[in-house]
């Protein structure tokens, strides 16, 4: 199991000031430092540190499946992060949803969960043993309460 971390040549066009996958450009934030883990260092951005908020779509072609969501990015250019071992910014939320996509970059229907944290690599390994799952996404799922609760 590998950890991709989103490809530089995809993010460097919104660092420069480039538009989002909605034709926006970049919301540019100071970090609160509650969970703001870049997309492509696969950090936590420093609380107080510079970043962007982008609308990013890691699909490639407009198809039912292609998802937009909302990403952070350090707010200057970092170092592209990933490898064998979980990074950093999978340890910072109780859980996180995942999801399996084919080559064709559709959803393998029962792949999809909300997985705790301590779980994650139990739970990758049993979506890669589903056929036609060649990626899988990870997102963040921490679950709000609502004023009942």
């Amino acid at each position: 199991m590998k950890y991709v971390a989103l490809p530089t040549e995809d993010l460097s066009a919104l660092w420069s000031g480039g538009n989002d996958a909605y034709g926006n450009k970049a919301e540019r934030v100071l970090s609160d430092g509650n969970g703001n883990p870049c997309r492509h260092c696969l950090r936590d951005v420093p609380k107080g540190a510079p970043m962007l908020i982008v609308a990013y779509r890691p699909f490639s072609g407009l198809h039912p499946y292609a998802e937009t969501g909302p990403i952070f990015l350090c707010g200057a250019p970092c170092e592209r992060g990933g490898g064998m071992t979980p990074p950093d910014v999978i340890r910072t939320s109780p859980d996180y949803l995942l999801k399996g996509y084919s080559p064709d970059e559709r959803i393998v229907y029962g792949t999809g969960a909300v997985v705790r944290t301590d779980e994650i690599t139990d739970q990758v390994n049993k979506i890669f043993a589903a056929p036609r799952v060649s990626h899988i996404h990870v997102r963040s799922a921490q679950q709000l309460l609502s004023p009942a609760d």
